[in-house]
């Protein structure tokens, strides 16, 4: 089952498409995207840490709202503040929510785990800027890998955040679970692909497979967690086996298993309806929960505040 007609003829078109082995160049060129709702106040601007990192705000005019960060999926090697412009739009007008874009460095030239310390460099700076507001992460495919990395570590060093969000997370840095192979071509995303992109990030992929996947790593005390996961997408068992784990380390809020959907299904909003509906539900879910977060207290701040002497020492 294909979960909507539309949906149905984005895959024909993909399948006519020749599948040959990524080119960096192709994957990184300008493609244009439907603008998306409407904010207050988009604005980029800069976090000062190791390296100059671009982030770009989405903030709503009036009273304080839960702050998300956004970390984008394009398989550690592509994607920027624009490709997922619309979606940080969707997530702060449906989430109620402001919303902060990194533009983490990439591989090749920037492997594991550049990235990572990025977004945690990011994190640390709003703590600093709004040290009791709710504060959640959120990341698409590489960029749930991404997120779900650095609320680890941030967790290991005593820092709290209130929420987050994995869509279509990779979880398996080596590739071994069952969907690999059951959903390897014609959807969307080849695990040619996939395997292309792990070796970009993790170059000794041998060694560093493990320390990078989110399934090895223990899932107690992470924060409260939404995963998302799509029937035919290769990262499916992964992503479902780590909503699992959280589960039973009691981390889990949701996870929504989408029947008929594909990988990426957040930036297809305009092409299957199926696609915006789930889309639309699971944004304004996050947003909720964040929402009813009481936020960090001032003790929790502080808490906050040594966990980052420790993180920038280790």
């Amino acid at each position: 089952m294909i979960a909507d007609a539309e949906l149905a003829q984005w895959l024909d078109a993909v399948r006519r498409e020749p599948e040959t082995e990524p080119l960096l160049e192709e994957l990184r060129a300008e493609r244009s995207r439907a603008r998306g709702p409407e904010v207050d106040v988009v604005e980029d601007s800069f976090v000062e840490a190791e390296v100059r990192i671009p982030v770009r705000w989405y903030r709503h005019a009036g009273r304080t709202r839960p702050t998300v960060v956004f970390v984008h999926g394009g398989g550690f090697v592509f994607g920027d503040l624009d490709s997922h412009d619309r979606a940080c739009r969707r997530l702060a007008t449906l989430g109620d929510v402001d919303v902060v874009a990194v533009a983490y460095r990439l591989a090749p030239e920037h492997p594991a785990p550049a990235g990572v310390d990025d977004v945690i460099a990011v994190v640390q700076a709003i703590l600093g800027e709004l040290p009791t507001t709710p504060l959640g992460l959120a990341g698409d495919s590489a960029g749930g890998l991404i997120a779900y990395l650095a609320a680890h570590r941030l967790v290991a060093h005593g820092t709290t955040v209130e929420g987050l969000l994995l869509l279509n997370p990779n979880a398996d840095l080596r590739l071994s679970r069952a969907s690999i192979r059951t959903k390897a071509h014609g959807w969307g995303l080849s695990t040619t692909a996939l395997h292309w992109f792990i070796e970009k990030w993790i170059p000794d992929e041998r060694a560093n497979a493990d320390v990078y996947s989110p399934l090895e790593l223990p899932a107690a005390g992470m924060p409260a967690t939404i995963v998302v996961t799509s029937e035919h997408d290769p990262l499916h068992d992964e992503g479902a086996e780590l909503a699992e784990r959280l589960e039973v380390g009691g981390s889990l809020v949701a996870h929504h298993d989408l029947p008929g959907m594909v990988h990426g299904f957040i930036n297809l909003d305009t092409v299957s309806p199926s696609a915006r509906q789930a889309g639309d539900r699971i944004l304004m879910e996050f947003g909720r929960h964040l929402g009813t977060s009481p936020g960090r207290t001032a003790a929790a701040a502080r808490i906050d505040s040594e966990g980052e002497r420790r993180l920038h020492s280790r």
